[in-house]
Formats: C-alpha cells, sequence, structure tokens
C-alpha cells in the first residue's frame, strides 16, 4: 500500500473474502461520493441506535446533520464513538447455487468520535455540501438560512481515519463442478433512475423548472 492509503486496524482488517478489501484512499473516497445515504450507529446508556441521513464528504471528513432537539445528536456530539457506513447495491449476482449467489455492492465503514460543527459559516458549509451533494446548483437558487434554522441544526463531523472499505463485481463464483450443471447464472445489474419531476401543488406561476434538475445525483 502506498503512504496515502489507509491502514488496516484490528476493527477494520477485512477477515471474511479479503481479496475484496480496497485501502486506496481515493477510491474509498469515490464510494463514498458516489452515496447519497449513510447510517450511523452509536451506544448510548447501553443502548444501541442507527440513524439513517444524508451527509457530504469534505476532503478527509464526512458531515452529517439532525435536530439540535435530538437527544441521541446531542449525546453523539459530547464523544460518543460512532460507525459511519455507506452502502451501494449494484447488482444482483445469480450462482448456480444459494451458497454462492450474491450481490454486487460497494462498502465503507469508518470509525471514530463524531465532532460537533458549531461556528456558524462552518454549519452553513457543510449543509451547503449535503444539499450541492445531492443537486449541484440548487444552494445558490434556495432562501438563505436563518439564525433560528442554524440553531435548529446540528452538524456533525468525523474525520476518516480508521476506515474499511470492501468491493464486490463482477459474475457468480461458482464451485468447479457446478459449472456443468444446466442453471441459468450471471447478474442483474441494479440503477437508480430518476423520475419525471412533478411541480408542487403551490408552486407560483411562470416559474420553470431549473436546469439543474438534470444534474442530480443518483451515485
Amino acid at each position: 500500500m502506498s503512504n496515502d492509503d489507509f491502514t488496516p486496524t484490528e476493527r477494520t482488517r477485512i477477515r471474511r473474502l479479503a481479496k475484496r478489501a480496497v485501502w486506496d484512499r481515493e477510491a474509498v473516497y469515490g464510494v463514498l461520493d458516489a452515496g447519497l445515504a449513510c447510517h450511523v450507529g452509536y451506544v448510548i446508556e447501553g443502548q444501541p441506535y442507527v440513524t439513517p441521513t444524508a451527509y457530504a464528504r469534505i476532503g478527509d471528513r464526512v458531515l452529517w446533520h439532525g435536530s439540535s432537539a435530538s437527544r441521541m445528536l446531542r449525546q453523539v456530539a459530547q464523544g460518543v464513538p460512532v460507525c459511519f457506513t455507506v452502502s451501494l447495491l449494484d447488482g444482483l449476482v445469480h450462482a448456480r447455487s444459494g451458497f454462492h449467489s450474491s450481490f454486487n455492492y460497494r462498502s465503507v465503514m469508518a470509525f471514530g468520535t463524531a465532532e460537533e460543527v458549531t461556528g456558524a459559516a462552518e454549519k452553513t458549509a457543510a449543509l451547503e455540501a449535503i444539499v450541492e451533494r445531492i443537486t449541484p446548483g440548487r444552494w445558490a437558487d434556495l432562501r438563505p438560512l436563518n439564525g433560528q434554522e442554524l440553531k435548529a441544526t446540528k452538524v456533525l463531523s468525523l474525520r476518516l481515519e480508521e476506515v474499511a472499505c470492501k468491493i464486490r463485481e463482477g459474475g457468480p463464483n461458482d464451485d468447479e463442478e457446478d459449472y456443468a450443471l444446466p442453471i441459468w447464472a450471471g447478474e442483474v445489474p441494479i440503477r437508480l433512475v430518476l423520475g419525471e419531476p412533478v411541480e408542487d401543488a403551490r408552486l407560483a406561476p411562470g416559474i420553470a423548472r431549473p436546469a439543474y434538475l438534470k444534474d442530480v445525483r443518483l451515485g
């Protein structure tokens, strides 16, 4: 591995199907940049929780947000260790046996302690990154955030240091003797597809669809 690769730790070392492990930093960033939603896991007062939310990556950090009134987010902001995960499903792999049937996927898991983003400018930049991650060009079209909205929103940041990435691609890997069986095998690709935009029922007359809608990110 190069000096810029992620280094496996006891928690991130891939033991099952280690050939699928990816430690190259840019490849890991590529998976994160292709996702739209993450899951953040943590334990509070002995109880495990997993929260799905939107996120963005800025440099070597991932950022996500939620309500300032959230008890769980308040606890996480105080230094609770988290597990941040992103999973992308790319295909159904149909092998000649159930044992070897699988998914094609890209996944990232990151461990660490989240930090709260507190400065107004920094919070605004993080929220802009999340909006722009989904629809580039949208932020400039929106009403600016007001002070109450910033106060009501908590933004958390996690530095990408202890990271594991695993990718599967290609067709089935059957047992050699199974290739002669009269059973169909192969991959069914999975792709996200944009639907036609639906106008808000209270959209003011004369407002045209913005050109940036064609740039909505799907991975």
